[in-house]
């Protein structure tokens, strides 16, 4: 599990492509230190196994569905990559529930300076079928950074950046366009199962979230 807090950013290396499966190679310096072979790492929200750790990267394998339903689709050598480990037991929540699933992606629009302030909009488009689950003032997962929802205006979401977040994670490198890595509030998926009148005692069992995918 993961907050949703970027504690460095990777740039990508390499990618090779094989029988199905590319392997991911991104350099880092801080938290390669802490990671051995086989830990989870969030990387731009998806959680990937690392496979492959030197003192300044970590490789990792992608399937081709983790490659086509991401927006690992569009980068290459030198882009940014947000990268966050998982939560420790004994850790502060400081974001909010972050599986490392992504439910979708979205078109990031733009991010532009609010005018006269430091801060930032930042304007994605969402797929519909992930807006039954943004609420003003609720919790989104963007390229795994969690974030809190200013507006929606439709499918268009409005996000306040201040100039921090900018400054340590991938935004800055974004353009019009690209895909971002978007993973809905677990708690709204929840509630959404339990508003269809389903008892805690059939779906929302453990056994039968964890067959349904949860």
């Amino acid at each position: 599990m993961f907050t949703g807090i970027i504690e460095e950013v990777g740039q990508v290396t390499n990618i090779t492509v094989g029988r199905g499966t590319r392997h991911l190679t991104v350099a880092a310096t801080r938290l390669v230190k802490e990671l051995k072979e086989g830990d989870s790492i969030a990387v731009s929200g998806v959680c990937l196994t690392a496979v492959d750790i030197t003192p300044d990267s970590v490789g990792f394998d992608l399937a081709e569905e983790t490659w086509n339903r991401t927006s690992f689709s569009r980068i290459g050598a030198g882009a940014l990559v947000n990268l966050e480990l998982p939560m420790r037991a004994d850790g502060r929540f400081g974001g909010h529930i972050v599986q490392g699933h992504v439910d979708g992606t979205g078109r990031f629009v733009g991010l532009d300076r609010i005018p006269n302030a430091d801060d930032y909009w930042l304007r994605i488009e969402i797929p519909p079928e992930l807006a039954r689950y943004v609420i003003h003032k609720g919790s989104l997962s963007i390229e795994g950074i969690s974030l809190t929802v200013a507006r929606i205006e439709g499918t268009q979401v409005t996000v306040a950046i201040i100039p921090h977040t900018v400054k340590m994670t991938n935004l800055k490198s974004l353009k019009p366009g690209d895909p971002v890595n978007l993973e809905a509030d677990i708690i709204a998926k929840y509630a959404e199962k339990m508003m269809k009148g389903e008892s805690a005692n059939s779906s929302l069992s453990i056994e039968r979230l964890v067959a349904q995918g949860f």
